[in-house]
């Protein structure tokens, strides 16, 4: 195995991995992960790693540059496969955590209108340092590619023209944009290999990197920008073209979202834009918010309905982007700048209306009007935060101007006269005036975080004291600690003096006691539901609370993670709920009789967040209303009411509704928040809230808490429901109704480890296995088993339980969490394979050190032989010279003698 890489661009490198096994395998390495310090650290000695790595950085975000190879005669080194084989799983297998791939996207025609918007948009991409490669998308007749000039204005690829309606003959050029981005994604190259799209508009200056992740941007949850004038999303539009009004959003400008996401949405956004646009009926002003009542803004519909169709939620920002001429929030950065609309500054203006026919582009050295300079701006206007936008203003020309200098220099011009504004244009205060911005929140916003560590939830639910709210309070208490619900609980529970003296779940929650209204005291009726609204109130007046949202659920829910305020928009006057679309009441009679704005009347319920103050003025309106719908036994049918079984029973809801209604209360709803187990979820959405209140099944194991009513589960130890399928096992054609059975299953699971966690806190087995915890009579007493009918229902003992009657806990806890094991054998393989490649990086080092030190040790003792073998030879040299000077002196000394 050994790497070989292929390019570089901008935050990511493209390394070809080549292994022994068949074929090899391109894997883009985020630079700054340690996986790219990795490859360079493979393919080099270490006195040249540091070095070497400096030269491999780009001079330039929109540059592709490829790498050279540190070793001319050697350009990969080749390393042992046992070595390698960890990093090629890592690099295989999680290549969706490593690369942050970027595209830019913008539509165009082959017009000057176009043109010079393109120098400005481009230039500015530069100046801001975008990220990654940049793709106009340029619509055109073959008429016009004949005649057209821009060609080498930007990256292009050339699209289809749809300005006319190849079948309807409409003209209408914005479509030109959702077809050429559906014409990209089929025919580019460049979206097989990317992970984030930004879609821009032409009209645009950029004044920062439009990074999607630090926007927020997540798969299944683009970032766009916010066009409240969208008023469609609101009313007969909505929901004539999507089956998910609920979920439209008003956004546009700035799209910044997955390729898998945009895959989805790109043939609905086309097709859902043909259909808004043809349908003229409604393109009233009051329904579409087009001044022009012409359907001009039918593409922008198209995305949002399209969006809606596939279950798209956008994480709307209102400062990312910011109409030239308005002024920003206090304390935002604007990193986008739309110039759609006329602005002013002074007595100097601009309209880009003005310049439809304008060939600026191929005029030498033209510029637009000059605005004014920024300390002429200084005297203007005192207010800073006008200032601020009249300053964005003026940087919006001058980036426009400058490209066109920019572009007319580059295409050969002649170098202009001098002149004060060129000379502003090329200044070093200029460059810095404008250099890259980062999207900042504004001040509010950042105020708002700071409130999500201040702001205190306090969450309700209500009960009644019987086993079968027990059981469900024992599985609701469970999901509000592992959801991380903030803030503090409160049971509501409603008990008659009778049932409380002989109650036994005192200590199943958090508990607020109050007076039963299951029978109501003053006319007799028998209606358990009105406990709620009269528990609530009970609640309100009784304990002095420092919460300011109160979150309020029912009691057959599990939660899966936190429900507060900030996540779903909930504000004073503003509460939020999920819909409840059966409570067809509130479209016919029944609300024209209980309340005084029936129009208002919205079909909600299941989950309500509410600020204090709200609840406060409506809890008693809410308690009245439920007594007086419940009163008007001549309007229970079916038809009329949607209760199914036609007695009323759902008098409490449209309390809730009227009431609201009644107090101008407007519901934030969001379908996004709770599910019944048993129905197909939306796609991409994580649900907060299971709401176990209907029937629900999979394959052969199904499950109903009507069929629970008497049987109690909280007292007889290990008492539990019949286990729902394994997971591994559930066999259904289609991915939706697969997502649907496993979500069921996790509700029945988490139901069971509920109370499986509840009988081990109360110690229910002994040493001996005997039931020490029961509330059984006689022979069910002594065993702790349930028999007949119960047995098949209520205390699910399996195998050798069943016959003996006795429960191990280790058994049974195996069986409750053994399905956990297996989300952790995927992580537990992962864990093992960096274990291995860290021991296998490890060992090389080590051999690697020893070879080097042992060829310098040999070098040492080569050496110091020759040093040795010289010395030798010289000191026979000096023997013999001696011997022979004393030759000379004893055969002196004799011849004198």
């Amino acid at each position: 195995m050994f790497f070989t890489p292929k390019t570089y661009c901008s935050d990511y490198i493209n390394v070809h991995v080549h292994t022994s096994l068949p074929g090899s395998k391109i894997v883009p390495i985020y630079r700054h992960s340690p996986l790219f310090h990795l490859q360079f650290f493979l393919r080099q000695p270490f006195s040249t790693l540091h070095g070497r790595a400096q030269s491999y950085l780009p001079n330039s975000p929109l540059t592709q540059t490829p790498i050279r190879s540190p070793f001319p005669s050697h350009p990969t080194m080749r390393i042992p496969n046992l070595l390698l084989l960890p990093l090629f799983f890592l690099l295989t297998t999680s290549q969706e955590q490593l690369p942050r791939r970027m595209h830019t996207l913008f539509s165009v025609e082959c017009q000057d209108y176009f043109d010079w918007q393109t120098v400005g948009l481009v230039h500015s991409l530069r100046k801001a340092g975008q990220p990654g490669p940049v793709t106009r998308l340029l619509s055109c007749t073959d008429e016009e590619m004949g005649k057209y000039k821009g060609m080498d204005l930007a990256p292009t690829m050339v699209v289809p023209s749809m300005s006319k309606h190849p079948r309807t003959g409409d003209w209408y050029p914005a479509i030109n944009k959702p077809a050429g981005v559906v014409h990209w994604l089929e025919n580019s190259k460049d979206a097989e290999n990317v992970d984030w799209v930004v879609i821009l508009d032409a009209d645009m200056i950029i004044r920062g990197p439009l990074l999607p992740w630090q926007l927020g941007a997540e798969k299944g949850q683009p970032v766009a920008a916010y066009y409240g004038y969208l008023k469609g999303c609101d009313n007969i539009l909505a929901k004539l073209h999507t089956h998910h009004p609920e979920l439209c959003d008003k956004v546009g400008g700035i799209l910044a979202m997955h390729i898998d996401d945009l895959r989805k949405l790109a043939p609905l956004w086309l097709s859902k834009t043909e259909e808004v646009r043809e349908d003229r009926a409604h393109w009233a002003e009051n329904i579409t918010g087009d001044i022009y009542s012409s359907g001009w803004i039918s593409e922008m519909y198209g995305y949002s309905f399209g969006a809606a169709e596939v279950g798209l939620h956008h994480k709307i920002n209102d400062d990312i982007m910011i109409y030239p001429g308005y002024t920003p929030r206090r304390g935002a950065e604007p990193v986008l700048m739309h110039y759609g609309l006329p602005f002013k500054v002074g007595n100097w203006s601009f309209s880009k209306l003005d310049h439809h026919e304008d060939n600026i582009v191929y005029d030498c050295n033209r510029l637009f009007p000059p605005p004014p300079f920024p300390r002429e701006v200084e005297l203007l206007e005192p207010n800073p935060d006008i200032k601020r936008g009249l300053y964005l203003s003026i940087e919006c020309m001058n980036t426009l101007n400058e490209g066109l200098f920019l572009h007319h220099s580059k295409s050969g011009c002649q170098k202009p006269k001098w002149s004060k504004y060129l000379s502003f244009l090329k200044s070093k205060r200029f460059q810095d005036l404008t250099k890259p911005k980062r999207f900042k929140k504004p001040d509010s916003i950042n105020q708002l975080e700071e409130t999500k560590r201040v702001v205190k939830i306090h969450t309700l639910f209500s009960t009644e004291c019987s086993s079968y709210f027990d059981w469900q309070t024992v599985g609701f208490m469970h999901g509000f600690r592992s959801s991380r619900q903030p803030g503090n609980v409160t049971r509501l529970l409603s008990c008659s003096n009778e049932d409380l003296a002989k109650y036994k779940g005192h200590d199943l929650a958090p508990t607020h006691y109050v007076p039963s209204m299951n029978q109501h005291p003053l006319t007799g009726d028998w209606y358990p539901a009105i406990n709620k609204p009269a528990g609530v109130l009970h609640w309100l007046n009784h304990v002095k609370t420092d919460a300011e949202f109160i979150v309020i659920l029912d009691a057959d829910m599990i939660m899966r993670g936190p429900i507060t305020p900030w996540d779903y928009g909930a504000e004073k006057g503003r509460p939020v709920s999920t819909p409840y679309e059966y409570l067809i009441g509130c479209d016919n009679i029944l609300a024209q009789l209980h309340t005084k704005n029936p129009d208002l009347c919205q079909k909600v319920g299941g989950v309500i967040i509410m600020h204090i103050e709200d609840l406060k003025n409506f809890a008693l309106l809410w308690f009245h209303k439920s007594e007086e719908v419940r009163a008007d036994k001549a309007h229970y049918a079916t038809n009329i009411t949607g209760d199914i079984y036609g007695a009323g029973w759902i008098s409490e809801m449209y309390g809730y509704s009227f009431a609201a209604a009644d107090l101008k209360l407007r519901h934030i709803i969001r379908r996004d928040i709770m599910i019944y187990p048993g129905y197909v979820p939306l796609p991409k959405t994580h649900y907060k809230v299971f709401h176990y209140g209907l029937r629900f099944t999979v394959g052969n194991w199904s499950f109903d808490k009507a069929e629970w009513r008497e049987k109690d589960l909280v007292n007889v130890c290990w008492a539990k429901f019949p286990d729902p399928p394994d997971p591994l096992e559930v066999g259904v054609e289609g991915f939706d109704e697969r997502e649907r059975d496993l979500l069921s299953i996790e509700c029945g699971k988490t139901l069971n480890t509920a109370l499986y966690l509840h009988h081990k806190r109360r110690k229910c087995v002994n040493t001996t296995g005997e039931v020490t915890g029961g509330d059984l009579t006689g022979e069910k007493r002594s065993t702790g088993d349930l028999t007949g009918q119960e047995k098949s229902t209520g205390g699910d003992l399996t195998g050798e339980e069943k016959s003996t009657g006795e429960v191990t806990g280790e058994g049974r806890e195996e069986k409750v969490i053994g399905y956990k094991r297996i989300k952790r054998a995927v992580w537990s393989n992962r864990i093992w394979m960096i274990i291995l490649w860290g021991i296998s990086v490890l060992v090389f080092l080590v051999v690697i050190s020893l070879v080097l030190s042992r060829r310098k040790n040999e070098g040492f003792k080569s050496r110091a032989s020759r040093s040795k073998r010289k010395s030798g030879k010289i000191g026979e040299r000096n023997r013999d010279q001696y011997r022979n000077s004393d030759k000379n002196l004893y055969e002196s000394t004799t011849a004198k003698s």
